[in-house]
């Protein structure tokens, strides 16, 4: 039984828009407004990588292994080679601009004898990575206030408990998933602001610290360039390698601008320079805030890392700004990150959307639906909320469970980054570009990409230390393995798994269905099966 179909917004126009005949083109009606200009949609990827705030959190990855010049030559190191995910991602996004992004693109490139696995176990990672990173942010969040608690106090010996953190975690949470429930058009003109404040905190950093720093912790060049300091143990090649986690946690979410395609004014154009201009404005910024902070830190960088604040970065700035200017700043910086844990939510929701649309999550009955009064699939908002409150309670079993759980975004989603690039080139397929194509750079800027991020992933499995126990060896590989495992096995589970139901997307507009012979069957069902019980329904 079909239950009652969603009003399609596009009714108001007598002529289908571009945006939407392409949507039609992919095998979805358009549900969505289409809200969020060009420069919004740029914002949105600039805030989801939220240079500073993500800086503050991974300074622990640089700082130990090689001091300032793995904060400042690791970060350069880095980039080119996100460059080249990016620039993949952008073609595959020019070529099929649909929220679910990923998983959509595997199912169509890959051979018909595996495309229903592959583009299950992208989608799963997908949806695992962008839960995961809203965790990841809130708790980061969450953190960060604590620090401007312990920087108020006179003595700095504030030490949260587990269940403050958890408390102030949650409380951040649940006010961005009110936040996210809103109108497409609130959240569209919301990004003009996360994005100022990201780009002024950047700038701050950049030209204020150096002026505000005195002269006892101003660095001279060759220390700021060039000291090498090792304090984990590792041979320094290695730890200069372990010190590019940096920088590849601080630049991701290179698919945030996809997961928007269907909100988005002339997406095919919109998003693939909204992600390449996303990489190249972190890139150049956060560069220059490294620069800025190696310059600024002082010698002393044990110190640095020890603090008695808990963040590195907070301790920097205290240094140099002196304790009201420092509170002033890392508040702003607490700003962002709750932008950036808010844009986080909206993404993670439309992946979520997308993927119960076409049936393969649990309760898709229930999560597909558009709200009748926001026009939002509000109850995704709610459901990745619940699922990263959970994801939290970790945090009363270990410091090192709660971690893992938090770096497997990005190793998830280079998973599901690296599948969709690679059944491009890998399976005989009729891709067609979009009107960004690399043209023949394509091929050879896929293989770079795909090789670093299997790199990438490796270096992510290694513990911190070469002499560990095993309550502080890294979990990341066994919390990557067991939820691949969960979404294997949940595909082949006997009589319930996705294996006898799963089919890929859920065409549910005409023109995406197609005769035997590759061109439209124009007689054919307005759905992909006369059997598909699943539709947006209003609430």
């Amino acid at each position: 039984m079909v239950a009652p179909r969603a009003p399609e917004i596009s009714k108001s126009h007598p002529q289908p828009s571009a945006d939407e005949t392409a949507l039609a083109e992919l095998g979805y009606k358009q549900e969505f407004h289409r809200e969020f200009t060009p420069l919004e949609v740029s914002g949105l990827a600039f805030s989801y990588a939220g240079v500073v705030p993500s800086i503050v959190s991974v300074l622990f990855y640089a700082i130990p292994n090689g001091g300032p010049f793995a904060m400042v030559w690791g970060w350069a190191v880095a980039c080119p080679f996100i460059m080249c995910i990016g620039l993949t991602m952008a073609e595959l996004a020019s070529a099929a601009p649909t929220s679910g992004g990923l998983y959509y693109w595997t199912y169509s490139l890959a051979s018909p004898r595996c495309r229903n696995f592959l583009s299950w176990i992208v989608g799963y990672a997908n949806t695992i990575e962008m839960i995961a990173g809203v965790a990841s942010v809130n708790w980061a969040c969450a953190i960060q206030i604590t620090a401007a608690i312990t920087v108020t106090s006179s003595d700095q010996a504030y030490a949260a408990t587990n269940q403050q953190l958890y408390g102030i975690y949650a409380a951040v949470l649940l006010s961005q998933a009110v936040l996210v429930s809103f109108g497409t058009k609130v959240l569209a003109r919301l990004q003009r602001l996360f994005t100022l404040v990201n780009v002024l905190l950047c700038f701050i950093i950049i030209i204020a610290l150096p002026i505000a720093t005195p002269s006892d912790y101003r660095n001279t060049a060759k220390f700021a360039l060039g000291d090498f300091t090792n304090l984990i143990g590792w041979p320094s090649g290695f730890a200069f390698i372990l010190s590019l986690m940096a920088p590849l946690s601080a630049i991701g979410g290179y698919d945030a601008a996809v997961h928007m395609s269907e909100e988005a004014s002339n997406a095919a154009t919109a998003i693939p320079w909204a992600i390449i201009s996303s990489i190249a404005l972190s890139a150049v910024l956060g560069w220059g805030i490294n620069i800025s902070l190696a310059f600024c830190m002082g010698t002393d960088i044990i110190s640095v890392l020890n603090s008695p604040i808990g963040q590195p970065m907070a301790q920097i700035l205290f240094n140099s700004l002196g304790q009201k200017k420092a509170l002033a700043l890392w508040w702003l910086i607490i700003v962002a990150e709750y932008t950036m844990g808010s844009t986080y939510l909206l993404v993670g929701s439309r992946q979520t959307f997308a993927f119960a649309r076409d049936g393969a999550l649990p309760f898709s009955r229930y999560l597909y639906r558009i709200n009748r009064y926001t026009e939002t699939p509000v109850n995704t908002v709610w459901f990745d909320t619940i699922c990263a409150l959970a994801i939290g309670l970790l945090a009363f079993v270990s410091t090192e469970a709660i971690n893992a759980a938090f770096t497997i975004n990005v190793t998830s989603s280079y998973v599901a980054y690296i599948l969709p690039i690679t059944t491009r080139f890998a399976f005989k397929n009729d891709f067609k570009p979009g009107p960004f194509y690399l043209g023949k750079l394509s091929f050879p800027v896929a293989v770079i990409a795909v090789v670093w991020m299997v790199f990438v992933i490796l270096v992510f499995f290694f513990p911190a230390t070469p002499h560990t126990t095993i309550q502080e060896m890294n979990y990341t590989a066994v919390v990557l393995g067991a939820s691949m495992f969960l979404a294997i096995s949940w595909y082949y589970c006997p009589v319930y798994g996705g294996v006898h139901w799963y089919t890929g997307p859920i065409y549910n507009f005409t023109p995406a269905i197609r005769g035997e012979d590759g061109h439209r069957d124009e007689d054919s069902m307005s759905e992909k099966e006369q059997g598909v019980s699943i539709r947006a329904v209003d609430l």
